[in-house]
């Protein structure tokens, strides 16, 4: 497979620039990959497809208010900072991607809120709009934590071109979000309600929690022609004892397993063992899935509409067959989904 496999057009009208006003309330289409069918629900219609014992696979990362405004030293110009990952917790070092880059060179200072309390010295290059940051606060580190959460903003992606709006705050947040660290959401599971689990935990479906902070790696674009050239950027991973016994019993019963997510499937196929059970693991992944590729753990997966030319398309083209999903998209945009972030929802069983 080649990164030109993977383009199409998506009509600018079919991007979804805010979530259904429910969230189980967004539409659902269902592949079924052995019968090739493809069928129109509602998203709670889920519970349909799930019986007593089945997995769910949840990632319970949680989004951090990751995209800062600051204003340059001198200039004053205004520059967004998007927090990627604590390095140094003790020396307050961050991974950062800085907008306009061009601007901002090693040894600038970065000034942040009304009464400039945070400040940030640019103390590497890293990529091209890559910097290693080192924050200033006169404060303990649990107030400077704070500082970051009052100052900063939801990280919607940038194709939603409005601006961030309260309910993002809660919207872009799966309602089982536990652990802090994600600078996306795993938007698969932006759908779900208390309601719905409550119905889906009533039926006797089993729920495992495994923590993948999405990174930008996640969406970083797939420049090279030849994919198994292209370098996924590392993302914190951990599944506990707790989530491998679920699974792996869901695995020795026959289950349904279901990855609510690319990223849950990320996390599950990042740590098999050879008899293709799952392992506990508490580290990192760069594990990229595109076509061909064998799924050892999950036999089920719910998926948003992805970006043409992506790295979740790939992933989903490997799971349900690249020429069902090119068949499923074009019905998409046919049917009028809406698609990435905030936008409906597909199963493939």
């Amino acid at each position: 497979m080649k990164l030109s496999n993977f383009g199409f057009n998506l009509p600018e009208e079919l991007l979804a620039e805010y979530p259904a006003e429910n969230r189980d309330e967004s539409r659902l289409m269902v592949l079924n990959r052995k019968e090739q069918t493809i069928e129109h629900k509602m998203f709670k219609d889920l519970i349909d497809y799930f019986d007593e014992e089945d997995v769910l696979i949840l990632n319970n990362t949680k989004v951090f208010p990751a995209r800062l405004y600051g204003n340059k030293e001198k200039t004053g110009a205004r520059i967004e900072v998007f927090l990627l990952r604590e390095l140094n917790e003790e020396q307050r070092l961050w991974d950062v991607l800085v907008d306009p880059a061009r601007k901002i060179r090693i040894g600038n200072k970065l000034y942040f809120g009304d009464d400039d309390t945070l400040v940030a010295e640019v103390i590497d290059n890293t990529t091209s709009r890559g910097r290693t940051l080192r924050f200033l606060y006169d404060g303990s580190y649990t107030e400077f934590r704070r500082k970051l959460n009052e100052l900063g903003e939801t990280p919607l992606p940038k194709y939603i071109k409005r601006d961030v709006e309260p309910d993002d705050e809660d919207r872009y947040q799966t309602i089982y979000a536990k652990n802090e660290g994600a600078v996306a959401a795993p938007t698969a599971g932006l759908h779900f309600s208390k309601h719905l689990l409550k119905r889906l935990e009533i039926k006797g479906i089993d729920f495992a929690e495994v923590t993948l902070h999405v990174g930008l790696g996640t969406f970083n674009p797939v420049e090279v022609e030849d994919l198994s050239k292209h370098k996924m950027d590392s993302e914190e991973l951990k599944i506990d004892e707790k989530a491998v016994d679920i699974v792996n019993r869901g695995i020795a019963n026959k289950r349904r397993i279901c990855a609510v997510g690319t990223t849950a499937m990320r996390a599950i196929e990042s740590s098999v063992s050879s008899n293709g059970k799952l392992n506990e693991i508490d580290g990192w992944t760069n594990k990229f899935i595109f076509p061909p590729y064998d799924f050892s753990i999950a036999n089920c997966m719910i998926t948003n509409f992805h970006t043409p030319k992506s790295t979740l398309l790939m992933m989903v083209s490997a799971f349900a067959g690249h020429d069902f999903i090119k068949k499923a998209y074009e019905e998409a945009v046919k049917e009028k989904y809406k698609f990435y972030s905030y936008g409906d929802a597909m199963l493939i069983i």
